[in-house]
């Protein structure tokens, strides 16, 4: 892969190999199916779907596989079983490009993500209240 700045996911994709662009559109397509409400860009010069606001799931493509990013232990346990096939390491699971695509696990994966994702938000939203809170109990006024 070239050292590109990347502007658009089509832009990503055309710049790989051709035997590849079939199987990144087909990921591309149930990422966002799976993430409907998802902006999609590029981050770190990968197709990117941000969600909550934080990026909640990364797709490349590569020589012999693609890959899908971040992956937590909560998620590799989560998916234990149906990813037992796959090489997963460093935060990257891999998939070969010579196998099927597994569309059901790709959609349940993004899936898990944005519900990470929410969950994030919605415990940072509670800190921020309860810290404004305790500010406002905390205080006294001055007479």
């Amino acid at each position: 892969m070239a050292n590109t700045a990347y502007k658009s996911v089509d832009e990503y994709i055309a710049s790989q190999p051709e035997a590849v662009w079939d199987v990144l559109e087909r990921v591309r397509s149930i990422v966002r199916k799976a993430l409907p409400g998802a902006e999609e860009l590029i981050s770190y010069q990968i197709p990117a779907y941000k969600l909550h606001g934080g990026v909640v799931l990364y797709f490349a493509g590569w020589k012999q596989h693609y890959s899908l990013y971040p992956v937590g232990d909560r998620l590799v346990a989560a998916f234990k079983d149906e990813l037992g096939p796959y090489k997963i390491s460093k935060g990257t699971i891999r998939f070969p490009l010579s196998e099927a695509i597994p569309v059901k696990l790709i959609e349940r994966i993004a899936k898990f993500r944005a519900k990470e994702a929410a969950e994030r938000e919605r415990l940072s939203r509670l800190r921020k209240e309860r810290k404004g809170r305790s500010r406002t109990q905390g205080s006294s006024p001055a007479n």
